[in-house]
């Protein structure tokens, strides 16, 4: 799809940036660079990722693609032409070596450089990698990127068996689309209930219940110890047997372009409420950003909705917007026919409220600290989610009913 963008009057800021560059061409990266277009900006923008891909569709790579129920034509996010057509300029397979902010300079991996009047670092995260004796053999993958998801694919299409090691997000969802493939599957995590830590047990109960009976077999409070050829061993000595093993246990921001510049970190890159960094110019949104959010403190979540808004928001501060970064985050996980929305920041130990019946798939969880509310879980109650979104927006209350 090409797409035309509907553009802007121009804002007029003291001075507009000379040019933009976007680290990373992702979620965030892809977002602000439209947005640019869409506000009317006219000067040069790149973007740089180091993917082989323009910006595609992230999410779906862990849910339709891998289970096969989506072809590859609706991965990408937009068509080559549509950055041709609005003059963004893209690189691929490219990646950012240093920042130089003084000179307004980044230094690029195929030797060159480039110069900048405004800088956005989307630079992602990477899967955190299992320690563990044969975590390097043919038969283990990760997932982050569309060669990751095919190779997990074309490796599903001749095994019988596999075990997902960590009960997060994205390894839930390998379960479920590895499940759609009718591999048997086996999930090792340490908690208690899968999702727990974000969740909270009743919703970590009902996702764990909705897996079982489509025949995925869990081994909770575990850890995987070892990886072989034809099976994985347990921390308490357990052997699971497979022939594809995945990791999906956390991931960790990419930072190290912010900390060679001397730009702050901390878990991330930190930024003010308008996604700027301590050094003027230099922004940053998506899974690297650490913002103060309003209503439960300095915060990063690694969601592809807030990703997206947070490129927006940096691509229109960058044009002289100041504005706040405020709206709660979001995002949605799927789970055979278990659809879960969730709004806001919590944990699963905030004080948690069910409003509905969760067994019968309608109902929401509402998450509190103290007497604020911080989060709700919605299950077939979207309309209920989006109430709650403009309460969180707003500082209200919110009753579920």
């Amino acid at each position: 799809m090409t797409g035309k963008i509907k553009k802007k009057p121009t804002r007029t800021p003291k001075s507009l940036p000379i040019s933009v560059v976007i680290v990373g061409a992702g979620a965030a990266g892809g977002a602000a660079a439209e947005m640019l277009r869409r506000e009317g900006y006219d000067g040069r923008v790149t973007m740089i990722g180091r993917d082989e891909f323009l910006p595609y569709d992230r999410p779906n790579l862990s849910k339709d693609y891998l289970a096969g129920n989506a072809p590859e034509e609706w991965i990408p996010l937009r068509s080559p032409e549509f950055y041709r057509d609005h003059k963004i300029e893209t690189f691929t397979k490219t990646s950012v070596m240093a920042i130089d902010p003084k000179a307004k300079q980044v230094a690029l991996s195929d030797g060159s450089s480039l110069g900048y009047g405004a800088l956005l670092l989307s630079t992602g995260a990477d899967p955190v990698h299992l320690k563990v004796p044969g975590d390097d053999l043919p038969h283990v993958c990760y997932l982050r990127t569309l060669d990751d998801s095919r190779r997990m694919i074309e490796k599903a299409k001749s095994a019988k068996r596999a075990v997902v090691s960590g009960s997060s997000f994205i390894g839930l969802e390998v379960a479920w689309s590895l499940r759609e493939r009718k591999l048997e599957v086996a999930v090792v995590g340490k908690e208690s209930f899968p999702l727990r830590k974000v969740l909270g047990n009743e919703i970590g109960n009902l996702v764990r219940k909705t897996h079982e009976l489509h025949g995925v077999k869990f081994h909770l409070g575990r850890t995987s110890a070892a990886i072989h050829d034809k099976h994985v061993q347990l921390d308490d000595g357990t052997k699971l047997d497979c022939d594809l093993v995945v990791v999906g246990i956390g991931v960790r921001p990419n930072t190290q372009l912010a900390v060679q510049a001397g730009i702050a970190t901390d878990n991330g890159v930190l930024v003010n409420e308008f996604l700027e960094t301590n050094v003027p110019g230099i922004f940053a949104a998506g899974d690297i950003a650490r913002w103060p959010d309003p209503r439960t403190g300095r915060i990063r979540v690694e969601h592809w909705v807030v990703a997206q808004r947070q490129g927006q928001t940096a691509a229109r501060n960058m044009l002289g917007a100041r504005e706040p970064f405020v709206v709660p985050p979001f995002f949605w996980s799927n789970h055979f026919d278990l659809h879960i929305h969730y709004v806001g920041h919590g944990s699963g130990d905030d004080r948690s409220h069910v409003s509905g019946d969760l067994e019968a798939k309608s109902a929401s969880v509402i998450f509190k600290s103290g007497d604020k509310l911080i989060a709700v879980a919605s299950v077939g109650r979207d309309r209920e989610n989006l109430q709650a979104e403009a309460a969180l927006e707003r500082g209200d209350e919110f009753g579920a009913t």
